[in-house]
């Protein structure tokens, strides 16, 4: 592969392939199943790469593999690229670049009545596609409580619609074969945005999922160009589990999943009730629940994205924002203006 000088220097080094990532990250447990791999493997349309029935990449047809490493370079459990984003965005420790830190609640009744905490990013996205500043938005969707899917934004009702810790109106777990995860892999997503014909999106992801669509940027790999907007959430850890753990779960939090309205993480783990009452649990009591490639991860504050947002740090009903880049001012600006 060669990579010219803006896009990270690689004329003389090693080429790493999918073998490689298998080895380094795979087989150790730690691929946090986000799709970026697959999705944007430049031999994609020769299916070289697909993911497995367990989630996991594999090769689909290892003859049509490049071995271009591009698969490598953007996993977000590989830190080959770490220094050109680094200096791509000018990342200060500890917790990156940023021009200001706020603290935000929207000023739309409609969204402020969905959201979980102060409803920024909603507002935001909406600003974006009321405005015409981005086609679409690519966000994720609840189908359960612990279950979620990506989609994509084009108006006002898909945004509302996405936001917050919202349910089925019986309020019961969403069961998809037994297993239940609160990760939703919008890369998969983003590869499809071309195909729509549609420029200029924003998108809202985990700090891994962010770090992957930057990575994406510095080797100028298509379509992660048509991102013009990412809005990174403040994330601690994400869950995945089957049916015998949610039952140790509820027999240790005596609280049957069932029953549960909302869900929120800050400090801790808050559920709230059907009842009204809500619940805090300690991160380690969920700890066996969360995925493994969570536990590898430093990324708290989503220090590559254009602006951070999480309720941690923040009065109740209000939105913690970290505004880092340019772009992340001029939204952030022009939605409060």
């Amino acid at each position: 592969m060669s990579v010219n000088a803006e896009k990270g220097k690689y004329m003389d080094k090693e080429i790493m392939t999918f073998e490689d990532l298998n080895k380094e990250v795979v087989d150790r447990g730690l691929c946090g199943k986000c799709g970026g791999c697959v999705s944007f493997c430049s031999a994609g349309d020769l299916n070289a790469l697909e993911m497995g029935e367990n989630g996991l990449p594999k090769y689909a047809n290892k003859d049509n593999c490049l071995k271009c490493g591009i698969c490598y370079l953007i996993c977000p459990q590989i830190g080959t690229l770490d220094e050109e984003l680094k200096n791509k965005f000018g990342w200060k420790p500890p917790i990156g670049d940023y021009k200001y830190v706020s603290s935000a609640q929207t000023t739309d009744k409609q969204i402020m009545e969905v959201c979980t905490d102060g409803g920024v990013v909603t507002s935001l996205l909406a600003y974006l596609l009321e405005n015409g500043l981005v086609s679409a938005a690519v966000v994720s969707k609840k189908k359960g409580l612990f279950s979620r899917e990506p989609i994509i934004a084009t108006t006002r009702e898909d945004l509302i619609s996405a936001a917050g810790s919202q349910f089925s109106e019986s309020y019961h777990l969403e069961e998809l074969g037994g297993k239940y995860t609160t990760y939703a892999p919008i890369l998969s997503t983003v590869k499809a945005l071309e195909k729509r014909y549609l420029r200029d999106v924003a998108i809202v992801g985990t700090p891994c999922q962010v770090n992957t669509i930057r990575k994406m940027q510095v080797l100028g790999i298509i379509p992660a160009h048509l991102v013009k907007y990412a809005i990174g959430l403040f994330c601690v850890e994400n869950f995945s589990f089957d049916d015998l753990a949610r039952e140790r779960l509820e027999k240790r939090l005596s609280v049957n999943m069932e029953e549960v309205r909302r869900l929120n993480i800050k400090e801790d783990l808050i559920l709230t009730l059907q009842s009204g009452i809500t619940v805090h649990v300690p991160l380690e009591e969920v700890d066996e629940v969360a995925r493994p490639a969570c536990f590898t991860c430093k990324d708290f504050s989503n220090e590559f994205a254009d602006v951070s947002a999480g309720g941690l740090g923040s009065p109740e009903g209000y939105t913690g924002l970290l505004v880092r880049t340019d772009a992340g001012e001029s939204m952030f600006s022009g939605a409060v203006n």
